[in-house]
C-alpha cells in the first residue's frame, strides 16, 4: 500500500471567543510519498528563483500574514506593492504547478450554539475523514503539523481511531473509525518545512475569501493596501481551476470547502 504525506496548518484562533477570530481555518496538503522529491525540488528551485529576484533568502520562512501585513522580516526589503502582488501571484502559480490535493476545513464560530463544541478537535476530524474517504483504502497516510497543538491533535487522532461517529444514509449515526492514519501526528517547525508554509498561505487566503464573500465583512486594513477582494478570488479560483482542491471534500461548494457547524 502505498502511502502519503499529509501538511497541516491553520489560521485563526481556536478558542470559541470571536473577539480573536470570526472564523478557523484548517489546511491540509497530501500528497503521494513519490511527489515528495519532485515537489520539493520545484518548490527549491522556485525560492532560488525569488532570491535572485527579490533578495528573499531560501531558508527566510514565507509567512503569509506577516508578508501581507508588512510586517518583520518582510517590511525590511523594500519591494513596492506591485512587486508583493506579483510575489503573491508567483507563489500561487507554484502552489497550482505541484502534485498536490488541499482540503480547507472552516469552523464558522458565529454559528457555535454550545459551549462544548471544540473547535481544533472538530476541524481535525472533518478534515481526517476526507482524507480517509479520499484514501478508499488504497492508500495510507502521516500527518505532519507545525508546533503549537499537536498535544490535541494527537489526542483526537487517537480517539477517532476507536470512535468516529458520521451520519448513516439510512438514518441515525453509525461508528466508522479511521483506519489508514499512520502514527501520531508529527511535529515539525514551519521555518523548517516549505509545505506547512504552502498550508500557511492557503489558510490564510481561504480566511479572506471566506470573510469577504461568506462573513460579508472587510479585510483587515494592512491587507487592504495591498490586494483587493478580486485578488483574493482570484487566488482562489486558480487554486481550484488548477485542479489542487479536492473539490469532492464538499461537493456542494464549488472550491470544496468544508464549512461547519452546518
Amino acid at each position: 500500500m502505498n502511502t502519503r504525506f499529509v501538511y497541516c496548518d491553520e489560521t485563526g484562533d481556536d478558542g470559541k471567543n470571536t473577539l480573536s477570530s470570526d472564523i478557523f481555518v484548517l489546511t491540509s496538503i497530501y500528497m503521494p510519498s513519490e511527489a515528495w522529491n519532485e515537489n520539493y525540488k520545484r518548490i527549491k528551485d522556485f525560492r532560488k528563483d525569488w532570491k535572485d529576484k527579490y533578495g528573499l533568502h531560501v531558508t527566510e520562512e514565507m509567512h503569509t500574514k506577516q508578508f501581507l501585513t508588512d510586517k518583520d522580516p518582510f517590511r525590511n526589503y523594500g519591494w513596492t506593492i506591485e512587486q508583493k502582488q506579483e510575489m503573491l501571484k508567483e507563489f500561487t502559480l507554484l502552489i497550482a504547478s505541484l502534485d498536490i490535493r488541499i482540503i480547507n476545513t472552516i469552523i464558522d464560530k458565529t454559528k457555535i450554539t454550545t459551549d462544548e463544541y471544540n473547535v481544533l478537535e472538530n476541524a481535525l476530524t472533518y478534515s481526517v475523514q476526507r482524507i480517509e474517504n479520499d484514501s478508499a483504502g488504497d492508500w495510507n497516510y502521516i500527518i505532519i503539523s507545525d508546533k503549537g497543538r499537536i498535544s490535541p491533535m494527537r489526542k483526537t487522532a487517537r480517539a477517532i481511531r476507536a470512535y468516529n461517529p458520521i451520519h448513516s444514509q439510512f438514518g441515525g449515526m453509525i461508528n466508522k473509525p479511521i483506519k489508514y492514519l499512520l502514527e501520531d501526528v508529527l511535529e515539525k517547525d514551519s521555518k523548517e518545512s516549505y509545505y506547512i508554509q504552502i498550508c500557511d498561505f492557503v489558510s490564510y487566503f481561504v480566511h479572506l475569501f471566506y470573510t469577504v464573500k461568506y462573513l460579508k465583512k472587510e479585510k483587515p486594513k494592512r491587507v487592504s493596501r495591498l490586494i483587493d477582494d478580486v485578488f483574493v478570488g482570484r487566488v482562489m479560483a486558480t487554486l481550484r481551476d488548477a485542479g489542487v482542491l479536492n473539490l469532492k471534500a464538499n461537493s456542494s461548494n464549488e472550491y470544496g470547502l468544508v464549512i461547519y457547524p452546518k
